[in-house]
This record gives structure tokens, sequence and C-alpha cells, in this order.
């Protein structure tokens, strides 16, 4: 057996087999799988393999179109078949609310040159005339869509993956792997040890296993999973051709042909945890016992929809073992704490998805960047707070709502809370209703009581009328909104300002009480980050950034080597903030402090340690609202006493606390980004806007990749749009963009109402070459075309007289 390799991939599955395939394929031929018993063992081979192409995630469909292409040519590349049948998929809605959904991703299908598209019942029953679909609002059809054999496909990527050098080792359970102090690893097996660059973690069921032979955890959690085959059914035998699939997922089933009878498939809400301690050892090829029971009222709904399927006979029952992350997406990329360690678990529709997680995975262990933002699977996103009785929540939650309609803005309660701050129960009272971020509980928007719950679907909720009143109180009085979920650096030492500004593209200030906004730059040139810099005291920072990527930044911090003597420490768990806000903020906020706020004294982008109410809070004058204002920092003890006090305050002005939902419809009524949004590896420093915060003449992480891409023509351009709203719904993110003549333009990443401007807003990206400030546009909310208007500049003040006033 080999004795060192660039990496080493531990599990002989699906996705374990297409990232040694993909390492290959992109240049690293000296790699090898490990697999403890046969390859296709756990959940690989018991697997429905079913293939679909869209998903509400734009860049999961780029990568699922991309594994589907993938399949043909792999049988031609390797004469491994992959049992490829494509005969097509029939997605049916039964509720307005899911025909809105078919309809966004047949926008989106065209947007991207994606095949699907809407059928009348007359073609579907052409297509399928097993079926009937009386009772269904809308069909599209997706003529690539069908399903795979699992074994083949596995087969195909370790044959296309030897053939270019690759070695897969079976039989070869991993015993320990052992970091090094170069970084690299050294991988001990029975049969002996790999010294290796990588590990890459694709143990499947055995994931957490193989997790803590490095000493970590991973939210992953099995269940039990049913579906049958019955025996040949006549008629379907008579047709003498393949059925397409069905996707039913308002009746809760799945649904395709197999062999001469019919494949059914459900997630049932008495669902069935498996291996809560930890998977056995020897299971391998193995099933559970039968039970049916559990899924027949799934079943019935299936046979109501394909009547000839309630007389069959069962020919084959499969109950195997699928293992799960809280939100049933992958659980993928290299883990924070560790050097060159890589995951990827938790793989639900994986032959949907097994080729674009090997390229991405591939691509960011050989390139050191994928080149799509994906954090929607990035294990960062979850962090300690997602332990056991969360994650146990969360899947259950995840399994029983598989096929329910994930509504923008929802915010599901399963698991919750897990992190909470001293403020919690006082907000309760207030009548705040939550979302989490990070794990952390924070104001989305007060209701007139407490015990309120929001509703959801695609068009304006019950949060929606609140959520204005909010706005429009904070532009035209004072708003405060607690920041406490945004992440919260401390760096300390000698070295800190040095650290800092070889960080960062922006020039770190060195006189205490400025504070400076910087982007932090991708492997590739993009926006990996954006912050707020402060210096608060010699050798002394803070630094304020995304929530929801406080684990994942620690992977640029770990770029660069904190100098002997300085230390950079996550403060979020200790420090809590209030971003006071509106022209009436310095008003209130002189009534609590003797410290000079007026704007000579207190000028934007400066701070100061002040007493607020008697709490010692670090102030810094910038607000995302796009308002008069600034932000107060205090320790997360004092948080109660300095916000009993600005709501007090705020009420004496007709102010009043603002949620997060208020603060992201005034954030794009001021044309701001988000990171994770209008902010991500993907878009270069020049199409968002930032370019003007990076300093050439300095040295910072990955400024030879900005260089490279800095002078190239702007694929597309943020923008922000005005929407005629005439179905009662906003933007939200996603939608596609179009020409009026059908040409398309681009894509709305954030929207929202501008409650203070009276307009339905988005921002989104635009390709230049395509439409300019003034043209009108079709923006395809709820899949239906809205009219849209490119603006020039922002709707709300423009030239930041008021965030300066």
């Amino acid at each position: 057996m080999k004795t060192h390799a660039q990496a080493v991939v531990i599990g002989g599955g699906l996705v374990g087999c297409s990232i040694l395939y993909h390492l290959a394929k992109l240049g690293w031929r000296d790699v090898v799988l490990l697999e403890r018993d046969e390859l296709t063992s756990g959940s690989t081979w018991h697997a429905a393999a079913n293939i679909h192409g869209l998903h509400d995630n734009n860049n999961v469909t780029r990568i699922q179109h991309y594994t589907m292409n993938l399949y043909k040519e792999l049988e031609k590349e390797t004469g491994q078949g992959c049992g490829v049948f494509q005969a097509g998929s029939l997605y049916l809605a039964q509720t307005e609310a899911r025909e809105h959904q078919l309809r966004l991703q047949e926008a989106k299908a065209r947007y991207y040159g994606l095949n699907f598209y809407e059928i009348d019942k007359d073609r579907a029953k052409e297509l399928h005339p097993l079926a009937q679909f009386d009772d269904i609002r809308c069909i599209m059809y997706e003529p690539d869509g069908g399903n795979v054999d699992p074994s083949g496909v596995t087969y195909a990527y370790a044959a296309g993956a030897r053939a270019m050098g690759a070695t897969i080792e079976r039989f070869c359970p991993v015993i320990g792997t052992e970091p090094q102090p170069d970084g690299s690893w050294i991988v001990r097996t029975e049969k002996g040890d790999i010294h290796t660059q990588w590990v890459v973690n694709a143990a499947g069921l055995w994931g957490r296993e193989v997790a803590a032979l490095a000493g970590i955890t991973l939210p992953l959690q099995p269940t039990e999973h049913q579906y049958f085959v019955t025996e040949a059914i006549p008629e379907v035998a008579a047709l003498g051709r393949r059925l397409p699939s069905i996707a039913d997922r308002d009746g809760e089933y799945y649904f395709r042909q197999e062999g001469n009878g019919l494949l059914i498939g459900a997630y049932e809400k008495d669902m069935k945890f498996w291996a809560e301690n930890g998977t056995p050892l020897d299971f391998a090829h193995d099933l559970f016992p039968d039970d049916l029971d559990r899924i027949m009222e799934n079943v019935i709904r299936a046979t109501e929809r394909v009547p000839v399927a309630a007389t069959a006979g069962v020919k084959r029952v499969i109950n195997g073992p699928m293992i799960w992350s809280p939100d049933s997406s992958a659980l993928w990329g290299p883990v924070p704490e560790l050097r060159n360690y890589f995951v990827c678990g938790g793989i639900i529709p994986g032959f949907s998805q097994s080729g674009g997680l090997g390229l991405l995975a591939a691509q960011w262990m050989i390139e050191g960047e994928p080149q799509n933002d994906m954090f929607a699977w990035d294990l960062a996103r979850f962090g300690d707070w997602a332990d056991k009785t969360f994650t146990k929540a969360r899947v259950q939650d995840q399994y029983t709502h598989r096929f329910a309609i994930h509504f923008p803005n929802e915010e599901r309660s399963a698991g919750r809370p897990a992190r909470v701050r001293p403020a919690y129960e006082m907000q309760q009272q207030m009548g705040a209703v939550f979302g989490m971020n990070c794990g952390w509980e924070h104001p989305l928007w007060f209701a007139d009581q407490p015990g309120v719950s929001e509703t959801v679907g695609f068009t304006r909720q019950n949060w929606w009328e609140p959520v204005g009143r909010e706005a429009r109180m904070l532009r035209e009085q004072v708003g405060v909104i607690d920041i406490s979920n945004f992440a919260n650096y401390e760096i300390k030492g000698p070295g800190a300002h040095d650290w800092l500004d070889r960080l960062v593209a922006n020039r770190v200030p060195t006189v205490e009480g400025r504070s400076c906004l910087t982007p932090l730059i991708g492997v590739r040139g993009g926006i990996a980050g954006d912050f707020t810099i402060t210096m608060t005291g010699e050798d002394a920072y803070m630094m304020v950034g995304s929530g929801m990527a406080e684990r994942y930044h620690q992977r640029f911090f770990n770029m660069v080597d904190l100098p002997e003597g300085t230390t950079c420490e996550v403060a979020t768990n200790r420090i809590a903030g209030y971003n006071v806000a509106g022209p009436r903020a310095r008003e209130m906020l002189q009534r609590l402090t003797n410290a000079d706020l007026s704007n000579a004294g207190f000028p934007f982008m400066r701070s100061a340690t002040i007493e607020v109410a008697g709490v010692a809070c670090l102030a810094i004058r910038v607000s995302f609202t796009g308002d008069l204002g600034c932000e107060l920092h205090c320790a997360e003890g004092d948080q109660v006493r300095l916000y009993t006090a600005l709501i007090a305050a705020a009420r004496e002005v007709g102010g009043g606390p603002v949620g997060s939902r208020a603060l992201g419809s005034l954030r794009i009524e001021k044309g701001y980004g988000s990171w994770g949004r209008e902010y991500s590896p993907e878009y270069w420093p020049q199409e968002v806007g930032l370019d003007r915060l990076i300093k050439a003449d300095k040295d910072f992480l990955n400024k030879a990749a900005w260089l490279k891409i800095k002078d190239y023509p702007v694929r597309e351009v943020l923008s922000v749009f005005e929407i005629e709203a005439v179905h009662g719904a906003d933007a939200s993110g996603g939608e596609p963009i179009f020409t009026p003549d059908g040409r398309p333009a681009g894509r709305v990443t954030s929207g929202a109402y501008g409650y203070s401007v009276g307009k339905s807003l988005a921002i989104g990206f635009v390709n230049p070459a395509v439409a300019q400030p003034g043209d009108v546009l079709e923006v395809f909310i709820l899949g239906k075309p809205h009219r849209a208007v490119l603006l020039a500049e922002p709707p709300f003040d423009p030239a930041g007289a008021r965030l300066r006033g």
C-alpha cells in the first residue's frame, strides 16, 4: 500500500469516489481512497438514485445540472455503465404556493438555459397515461429528469479515478488520523500508515466516527428511510417505453418506474432515528426490517395518483439508513479549526449533486477556493451550539417536512432556542418574533403582544405591516436595533495593526478612535467578507463582521500568521450590541450620556468609549440603516440595563425597538450589500462597489489574485431596482431578471418593500451589456413578470447626507 499521498479520501461511497475522481481530473494523481468494506457500502448501494436539475438555491441548481450531464460523459470515458434513465420528471402543484414555487423554478431554468417548462394536463397524460391529474393546478416537465444505477455511477467514478492514477484500497478501515506540525496528516490503517497533505472525510454513515478520530464533532444524525418496488404491472409493461417520474411534493411521496413495476418512496411523519450513539462498525450492505405501515398514508396518496399501483404486489422493500445535517444540506468544506481536513457528509440528494460536490471539493483543495459560493453547504454555518439535541430536533423537522416548501424569510422553530442573550426574555415580553442567526435568537420584528407567530408564504405575510411601522418609525424618529448577532473580534498585542493590515484590503487605522470599512479578498480575488475595524487603544482593535460567517472567516484569519504576543479572539459570546439610528438618534442618546455626540465631536466613522446610562460602551459612528446613528457595543452582562435605558429614551422621542426584518428593508433602500447575498467570493470588488476601499499601495491577503482581476471588464454590476409589485409580493432573493423581449439580464439577491420611500425594491446583479440605469426590465416574482426599473442610484439619501449629518 502507498505510504505517501497528496490526499487520502476516507469512504468509498458515491461522494468519496466522486471526490477522488475530480482530484485526479484536476491534476492530483497521487491520491488514495480508503474503504472499510466494499465500495458503495452504507447508504449508496440502496439509494433510489433519482436525479433532477432544479433547486431553490441557484448555485445548487448549477452543480446539479453539471452532475446530470456528467454521468453520460463518465460512461463514455470509462466504459462503465451508469444506468442512466432520463424519461423525464413531472412536477405537480396541488396548491397555489407550490404553483408559485414551480413557476419561479421555471423562470430560473429559462435564465440558466435549463430544460424545465410547463405542460398542460393532456400532455402530461400522454407522457404518463397511468396517472390522473384532475386535482392538479400546474404541471412542470423536466425532460432530463430520471434516475441512475447507484452502484454503476460509483464504480464509474472509481474506474475513471484509477485510470488517471488514483489508488483505491478496499477492506482497509481507518483507525487513526493524526495531524502533523506542518499541516499534513498521518492516516493510520490496519494495512499501514499514509502520510498525506489532505484528509477527506467522506465516510457517510461513519462520518461522525471518522471525525472523532481527529477530535471533532459533526452535527449529523442517521434516520431510517423506506421505499418499495412493486411486482411487474401489466399496464406498465404494455406501454413499451419508460414512464416519467412523478414528484408530487404536496402529496409527500415520489414515484418512478423500476423495471416493469413502480418504485414508491415517502418521507413520513412517523420518522425513526437510527444509530443515535454511533454507527455500528460492522454495518455494510445491511437493511432494517420492513415497516411499511409507517409510510402507508403517503402510499395511499401515491396510489390515488397512479391507481394501477393499488393492486400491485410488493416485490422488494428497501428500509435503509440516511445521514442528515440539521438543515438537510451537505456538511461540506475544510474544518476551520484544523489544517487540511475536508469534510463531505450529510448528503441527501446525492445522485443529483455528487459530481458538483466532487468538483468543487477538488477545486477547494487544489486551487484554494471553489468557483461557486456554496455557503449553503459550508460546514462553517454550524458551530458548537449545534449540539446533539439541536441536531436531532432539526433532523426530525427536516425529514418530516422534506417536501414542504421553504418559504422566503421562513424561520422554523425546531431545536430552538440554541443560544440566547440576557435580553431574550425582555424582548419576548415586548412582543419580539425571533429568528436564528448562527444559533443566536434575535428579534425579527415586534408584534403588538407577546406570543405572536409569523405566517409564511410567497406573498406579504402578517409581519409586513408591523415591519413597515418599525421602518417608518426609525426613518422619522429613532429606532433601536439589537445587533448582538453580529460577529465581534478583539485583536490585541504589539503586532495587532500589522496583522490586520496584512489581512484586509483597506488601510487599518493607526489613531485611536478611528474606524474603517474594509473588504476581505478571497483566493480568486472576490469578496470574502466585509468588516468594520476600530482602533480601541494602543495595540488594540475591535473588528465587527457578519455573524453567520464567524466560523467561515476563521479560515482566512488562519492564512495570515499572528505575530508573537498578538492575539485575535472571537468575542461574540461576551459582547452585545445595539444600533441606534434615525434623525433623532443624537438627541435621544445625548439624554443618556455626557459625551459630546455633536457632528464635530463625534463625526462619521469615528469611535469612542463612552458611558450610556451608566454602561460602558464602545460607540462607533456607523449605521447599516444608512441613517444618522451609531453602534453601541457593551459587555453582555450589561445588555439588559443598556437596552432598558435605550428603549425608554427612544419612546420619549417617538421611537422604539426595531427588528432585523426592518433593517433589511432600510439597507435595501440605501443600496447596501450584505455578506452572503451581495458579497461573496464569486463577486469581484469592482462589481459590488467595494474596489474604492482597496489600497493598492499596501500588501494584503490575496492581493495578487485581486491584481489579476481588478482591470477585467465587469461581468455584472450590483444595482437597485424599483418593482411594480402587482401580485401582493415583493422580491426576496433568487428571482431571475429578463429584458422585456426575454433576454436574461440578471438576478435578484435581496428584496423588500421600501416603506419610507413607498416602493417595492430589490438589489441584484445586472449585465451592463444588456441593461443600463433607466431601462425597464422584468423581475419574475412568483414566477410571473413584474415590471421593474433599473435605478441610477439608491432611492433613499443617495448622497449620504443623513448618515453623515
